[in-house]
């Protein structure tokens, strides 16, 4: 949830509650910081140059011209003079992956799985196809580029060999040469080899090392090398007309996630343990997961430069620290994928995906509440099975939303009746506001005591309105992160996305003016006609007759929603639809209960004057 969303709700609630608190003990029924710092690193001077005139060789036994298969590009026999920068792909189940031999990198990655009914899982609404991961390429940034040295370090740009190890893995080597301190020169070869599982978002990469006799290990300023995620997360969004998506740099050290957003143009470094770490949007994420985590150096780079056009960069770049070994190889398991619960917590047990990992806690990259987790698993329960019988998420979040109402219409019901009946002793609250206006002390404990002769508790209007604010937390974080929402249509034409605001007619290219919004939208103008109607049937014939109480109050029946009409303009039509539910159907309990105390008789209170 964004802060400035936070921390509106979060006052909204204050004042509310403050407000009939106040009201009725004082006025008797009648008021993430964004760290701006860049690292400005002086470049180490290479150490590490292309050999450009060397012949390739293997790296391994596994790299012998024997052992590969040579597949559309280049043949494995060429010569590096006679290289050229060739394109191949591998397509599981759930991905279509496009390689570059240049820096042996990641063109694109296409989410390509379907459901039962032939569908994409993963669509994406502008083109159509599958969605794609990997956005803002450029020639010197590609996606899971190596460095040699620090992040500071441009990355690897030569042309690779290339060998397909078989139909789910490639590998890509070169041979570099480097200085020694001893003036002397050595050669190392650079391996990258790809991974992949049929089923499983997750793909492993090998980075190896592995020189010659003289080779004294990797050492450019204090590190080996440095990888990188791609350098935007897809699909591609606008973030002046999508307020509600995100990017963030989420690091895990074993027992909790720690996630931090950063502005435009910044690149900040992150010194922390941690065991993995991860690029995220609202539905999809890059998390890195090394096997050996002691290999690697505790700084993480976060980088939103503007590299391509006008579209910020949301990069992470990981450091391995420096080696003196002749030889080593670093696994990577890197999940590119959906950031939902489903995908995400299969890698808390080994026998739930194919890769056999365990206890590494992907699903603490999830989006929740915090405290209230719990809420939302049990809204997301009732959610999902009433969706198996409807098949309609928007007629899910009706049910939903009438079980919450009927669920809390006793506390809802009590809380009504008490302001009906405060309403039936507006004249004796007025008279004890005359007799006592100067005495403020007096005037509190004569209400008190009317309060307990009438057996009414001034708080009692407060609860539900904290329960529903409490409820309204747990909705707005699963309504505006939860991965089933996404691209799912309740009414076609009107609202074709849950996860987004409904809207109808064109899109305004440059907004509406003054307000930028580049659509027009329905669904906030139907929730604030239900708000206002609601605050006009509660305080009809209401408690409050000064005119400083009856300002107080129009501003809390007017001014509340028209504030929340501009804040949630924008909101996921699955939160509105859910909250404009909740005031029609509320609206309905209050009529029946207005005509239930109509029929009670009124409560008799002998006055102040015949106690005396």
């Amino acid at each position: 949830m964004e802060k400035n969303t936070v921390w509106a709700i979060s006052l909204s609630t204050v004042v509310l509650v403050g407000f009939f608190a106040a009201q009725t003990f004082l006025f008797p029924p009648q008021v993430q910081e964004q760290n701006q710092t860049e690292n400005q690193t002086e470049q180490n001077s290479a150490v590490v140059e292309n050999n450009a005139g060397s012949e390739e060789s293997s790296v391994s036994e596994n790299y012998s011209s024997e052992n590969f298969i040579a597949v559309s590009g280049n043949s494995s026999s060429e010569s590096e003079d006679e290289l050229t920068e060739e394109k191949f792909t591998i397509t599981t189940n759930k991905v279509q992956v496009t390689f570059t031999n240049r820096g042996g990198d990641i063109l694109s990655y296409e989410l390509i799985e379907k459901d039962e009914r032939g569908n994409l899982k993963n669509r994406d609404a502008d083109t159509g196809k599958g969605v794609e991961l990997i956005e803002n390429l450029s020639e010197k940034n590609r996606a899971f580029s190596l460095s040699l040295g620090d992040a500071t370090h441009p990355i690897v740009n030569d042309i690779f060999n290339t060998r397909i190890l078989g139909d789910n893995s490639i590998g890509f080597f070169k041979k570099f040469t480097s200085k020694n301190a001893d003036g002397t020169t050595s050669e190392f070869t650079l391996v990258k080899t790809y991974t992949f599982k049929p089923n499983d978002y997750t793909f492993k990469l090998d980075v190896t090392i592995d020189g010659d006799e003289n080779f004294k290990g990797l050492d450019v300023g204090g590190a080996s090398y440095t990888l990188r995620t791609a350098p935007q997360i897809g699909p591609k969004y606008n973030p002046k007309v999508d307020r509600y998506e995100y990017r963030e740099l989420i690091s895990f050290n074993g027992e909790k996630a720690k996630k931090t957003r950063l502005g435009t143009k910044q690149t900040k470094n992150y010194e922390r343990e941690w065991v993995w770490t991860s690029m995220a949007g609202k539905y999809f994420e890059f998390i890195v997961y090394p096997e050996n985590k002691n290999s690697m150096s505790n700084t993480v780079v976060y980088n939103s430069e503007i590299e391509v056009g006008d579209s910020a960069n949301a990069q992470v770049k990981m450091t391995r620290k420096a080696s003196d070994k002749n030889e080593t190889t670093d696994s990577y398991y890197i999940y590119a994928g959906p950031r939902n619960e489903s995908e995400l917590k299969k890698y808390v047990s080994e026998d739930k995906n194919e890769w056999g990992l365990s206890g590494v806690h992907f699903n603490e990259s999830l989006q929740t509440s915090g405290f209230l987790y719990w809420l939302e698993v049990i809204l997301k329960f009732l959610l999902e099975t009433i969706y198996k019988l409807v098949h309609n998420w928007g007629v899910s979040i009706i049910i939903v939303t009438i079980i919450l109402k009927m669920a809390l219409f006793p506390i809802t019901k009590k809380s009504l009746e008490g302001t009906q009946k405060m309403q039936q002793f507006q004249p004796k609250m007025q008279a004890l506001q005359e007799k006592y206006k100067g005495d403020p002390q007096k005037l509190q404990m004569e209400t008190a005591k009317m309060y307990k002769e009438i057996g009414y508790n001034p708080m009692s209007g407060c609860l539900p309105m904290i329960f529903q604010f409490v409820i309204l937390f747990a909705m707005y974080n699963l309504f505006n992160n939860y991965f089933e929402f996404r691209g799912a249509s309740f009414i076609k034409g009107w609202i074709d996305d849950l996860s987004t605001g409904d809207h109808i007619g064109k899109t305004f290219e440059h907004g509406l003016p003054f307000l930028g919004w580049n659509q027009i939208r329905i669904l906030p103008v139907i929730y604030v006609i239900s708000q206002l109607l609601f605050g006009k049937i509660t305080q009809n014939g209401g408690t409050a007759s000064s005119a400083q109480n009856s300002g107080q109050m129009k501003m809390m029946m007017y001014g509340m929603p028209i504030m929340f009409f501009f804040l949630f303009y924008n909101a996921p039509a699955g939160l509105l639809l859910y909250w404009t539910v909740s005031n029609i159907f509320q609206l309905g309990q209050q009529l029946v209960i207005n005509k239930m105390m109509k029929n009670k008789k009124p409560v008799l209170v002998k006055s102040s004057k015949n106690k005396r």
